[in-house]
């Protein structure tokens, strides 16, 4: 994948404690022979050299959760508020959301997912997901897909 300055991105990589570390920031020059690439990141007032492979572009399907917690999702009030999370996610991400309906406790579209919200951005529609990570039951991750909700 390719930047251009300007672009807005997000990094990810393993805190100093061990869980994810998420930053968001824009691409401040051409991509490096290295494969590597500055980014000013939100917080900071320098660029920072950080690797391409560790960078995705910020889209409203690019923003996602990663939580621990299975019960996140198996409780229905606790899965009520993933939407939220994910809202204010994507507002740290810089996007902004239009319209938001939350689908109440959700809606189980299969034995490990469910449709928590249509949202609107940038005049499209989209749905917010919770589902458990395949790689391990108790971690559960949250992301606007473009597809729509099952009839319900």
């Amino acid at each position: 994948m390719s930047f251009a300055p300007g672009d807005r991105v997000r990094w990810f990589a393993d805190g100093d404690d061990g869980l994810p570390l998420v930053r968001y920031g824009f691409v401040g020059d051409e991509p490096l022979p290295s494969g590597e690439v500055k980014v000013v990141f939100d917080d900071e007032l320098r660029a920072r050299i950080v690797a391409l492979e560790r960078l995705v572009p910020v889209t409203i399907t690019s923003v996602m959760l990663e939580l621990h917690g299975g019960d996140l999702v198996s409780d229905p009030d606790l899965r009520k508020g993933l939407v939220h999370l994910w809202e204010a996610e994507a507002e740290s991400a810089g996007l902004e959301v239009e319209a938001m309906r939350c689908l109440g406790l959700g809606v189980q579209e299969s034995p490990t997912s469910w449709a928590l919200a249509e949202v609107t951005s940038g005049g499209e529609r989209y749905v917010v997901r919770a589902w458990y990570a395949m790689h391990d039951v108790e971690v559960i991750q949250v992301r606007a897909g473009s597809s729509a909700v099952a009839p319900w």
